[in-house]
């Protein structure tokens, strides 16, 4: 697909993410053409219970296609992909929507990936030991798909369990609603379902954690056909949904992705060549694309941004300036650095990011955030120095999931980041010089919807492969390396942040003690 003269051709990649669903028109190099976003709702009827609708996130994807392909000839459309978050999609045999409340509102049917309801369900579900938990890191999340069906069966039996006829993980239900294929993706499957795709589905796990419903009819309310990411399904993008979505009927849709995935997808497979980095002409799993969005990282920055005494007066002078609040906060630690490297100033600031507990590499929803180091004042220098904090604890839990991966027999050489707080070039220059890999930034900022275009290119059949689709779609950037004349201090750091979770462990034994 290369030369200049051959007609250009398009591919629509949807990415619904925490509190929006955006879209973006993406040709064959990869170039990003058309964006556009719309909010979409959440409810929490009660603590840790999160929920959305699909009928109200159908309706958001449809009104960002139809904007991305305003003005553009249909015909050139070729391919269509989704991504979105983990959440659970409960519709019943006739594919209605139904509650996941004690309400009995069936408009909210989906229970949100960062929903913690199933609490008590997961780990019932982890002292079962099943061998399938070694699929996904020995201990269950609460937040996978297993303890939110039990948490539906045990206390939503009449309303909802009895009367479902599928559960879709939401990048799933996307491509139901656009094909009217029921089909899962191996992708959403593996990671979130305990599916392997050597064995398929166990039997004995779903009968040993009380879910033994589900193996009935041969899996078919979880999913009987599994397909790998960018396969293409049936015929295509239906009438119906073609008239809703503002795209042509019969296009090819893409088997989906989980939404970080995607931005693994738009970013890992770049050409390295020419940028002295040692993953150039390694195998591909010597790159880690850590994926920076809402789930990871955002919350847990805001969290700390927003609750300090000095926030509004942050937010008058960001404005002021027509700056978005952190790039004020950057500017504002370089002032406040003098001589010393910015990181410095955290020498006696240690923050524990785990507000919302840890799901990757200890898969203990337990844990909480820590701050040690605190003073009495509470100006804006502090507010910047905590921010700072909170990055560099985002980052050496990055370089805590390297360790696990490595221990476990993984060699990475090289960081790929994206997603929205890879636009942050403190957040960029702090992973390098925690981790002591150089970051690759791709060229096209929107990573996770080039990847998912990429799924829409691969269905299409405009490339061989997923990996071809990858290398011709996503472009080096920027290359950020680490500092190493800091290593010694982020050292020191390191094994700070690694005593706060073992303090933070003790103390919750010692006051469980007798």
């Amino acid at each position: 697909m290369s030369g200049g003269d051959e007609p250009r051709s398009y591919y629509v990649g949807m990415d619904v993410g925490t509190g929006s669903v955006r879209a973006a028109l993406v040709d064959q190099r990869g170039t990003l053409l058309a964006f556009a976003d719309q909010p979409i709702n959440q409810w929490e009827p009660q603590f840790n219970h999160h929920e959305q609708s699909s009928e109200d996130i159908w309706a958001a994807c449809c009104v960002v296609s139809k904007k991305v392909v305003q003005g553009v000839n249909l015909h050139q459309i070729r391919g269509l992909g989704f991504d979105a978050t983990c959440s659970l999609v409960v519709l019943d045999k006739q594919f209605r929507p139904l509650p996941v409340n004690r309400e009995g509102d069936s408009h909210r049917n989906i229970i949100m990936w960062l929903d913690h309801r199933a609490v008590s369900q997961v780990h019932r579900i982890n002292q079962t030991k099943h061998s399938v938990l070694q699929y996904v890191g020995g201990v269950m999340s609460v937040e996978m798909q297993a303890p939110k069906l039990l948490w539906l069966k045990e206390n939503l039996r009449e309303t909802c369990w009895d009367k479902a006829g599928h559960f879709f993980d939401l990048p799933d239900f996307l491509s139901w609603k656009a094909t009217g294929v029921t089909a899962r993706s191996l992708c959403s499957l593996v990671c979130k379902w305990t599916y392997s795709a050597e064995k398929g589905w166990d039997d004995s796990f779903w009968k040993m954690v009380g879910l033994e419903d589900l193996v009935t009819d041969n899996y078919s309310k979880i999913g009987n056909q599994v397909l790998p990411p960018g396969a293409s399904l049936g015929s295509g993008l239906t009438p119906e949904a073609a008239k809703d979505l503002g795209l042509p009927p019969g296009i090819a849709v893409a088997a989906s992705l989980i939404d970080a995935h995607a931005g693994g997808l738009g970013v890992i497979g770049a050409d390295v060549k020419g940028h002295g980095l040692a993953c150039e002409g390694q195998p591909v799993t010597s790159r880690l694309a850590v994926i920076c969005g809402t789930s990871s990282c955002h919350m847990g920055i805001d969290h700390m941004v927003q609750g300090h005494a000095a926030f509004p007066e942050l937010q008058a002078k960001a404005k002021a300036r027509r700056q978005s609040v952190y790039a004020y906060l950057n500017s504002h630690l370089d002032l406040i650095k003098k001589a010393q490297p910015v990181g410095f100033l955290t020498v006696d600031l240690h923050v524990w990011p785990d507000f919302h507990g840890n799901r990757s590499p200890l898969a203990d929803l337990t844990l909480k955030g820590m701050v040690t180091g605190l003073k009495l004042s509470q100006d804006l220098d502090d507010l910047a120095i905590l921010y700072l904090a909170t990055v560099q604890a985002i980052a050496f839990g990055t370089r805590l999931i390297i360790e696990a991966m490595e221990s476990a027999g993984h060699s990475i050489s090289t960081l790929f980041l994206c997603g929205g707080l890879s636009k942050n070039p403190l957040f960029v220059q702090m992973h390098a010089d925690i981790t002591g890999m150089p970051v690759v930034l791709s060229q096209e900022v929107e990573s996770v919807l080039v990847g998912a275009a990429v799924l829409g290119a691969c269905a299409s059949g405009d490339f061989a492969s997923v990996q071809e689709a990858m290398a011709k779609m996503s472009r080096v950037g920027k290359v950020v390396f680490p500092r190493h004349e800091d290593k010694r201090y982020y050292d020191k750091k390191y094994q700070v942040f690694l005593k706060l979770v073992e303090h933070q462990k003790e103390y919750a034994a010692i006051m469980k003690g007798d």
